[in-house]
């Protein structure tokens, strides 16, 4: 087991010695056109290299990312306003905004957490001027199923199902699915 953990630290080091001139080159996240493409491009990189390298990546320019975090292949922040706990699991094709996602959190394939309810506003002839994005924040030692939307929070070591839309908060320790999504029951034994 330490020889493992040894390994892993080992390339944890390279990948962040690899992925430093992207993070420097979009200023560790604030020059927002580079970090993007570079949040991009290492969002395409394949298997456990691209694993590597999207934690080290974001270690760097997100506002809090621990390194022992696993971000699949395809999945990317739109905005660096995010922070992402330790041992957080995250499943490929993932696009995620401004959200905070709690310790040993596991999140499917296909989740898309776009920071929270947008506010749009328009002028008196209804033409758009703006949005505002909120934050979302999904509790520590959560589930989200494959496809979910996230709008809303989602409390501690609660289920949402796949394909579910969460558009208003849900409770800690329940499983919530639908589109809107409900608790069902409790996800803890008593």
């Amino acid at each position: 087991m330490k020889l493992r953990r040894i390994i892993k630290r080992t390339a944890q080091g390279v990948s962040l010695v690899f992925v430093f001139p992207g993070a420097l080159l979009c200023a560790f996240g604030r020059f927002t056109v580079l970090y993007i493409f570079f949040a991009q491009l290492f969002a395409i990189i394949p298997g456990i290299v691209g694993n590597f390298w999207r934690s080290a990546f974001y270690k760097y320019t997100l506002r809090e990312c621990s390194i022992d975090t696993a971000i699949s292949f395809g999945t990317f922040f739109s905005s660096r306003d995010a922070c992402v706990g330790a041992n957080a699991s995250i499943g490929s094709f993932c696009v995620i905004g401004r959200a905070r996602i709690g310790k040993r959190t596991q999140i499917s394939s296909h989740v898309e957490i776009p920071s929270g309810r947008h506010q749009h506003r328009r002028d008196e002839h209804g033409r758009f001027l703006d949005s505002v994005d909120g934050e979302v924040v999904i509790g520590s030692d959560c589930w989200i199923g494959a496809s979910a939307v996230i709008m809303a929070n989602v409390g501690d070591q609660s289920t949402i199902g796949a394909g579910s839309v969460v558009v208003k908060d849900i409770p800690a320790r329940v499983i919530a699915v639908g589109a809107p999504a409900k608790p069902i029951k409790n996800s803890v034994d008593a």
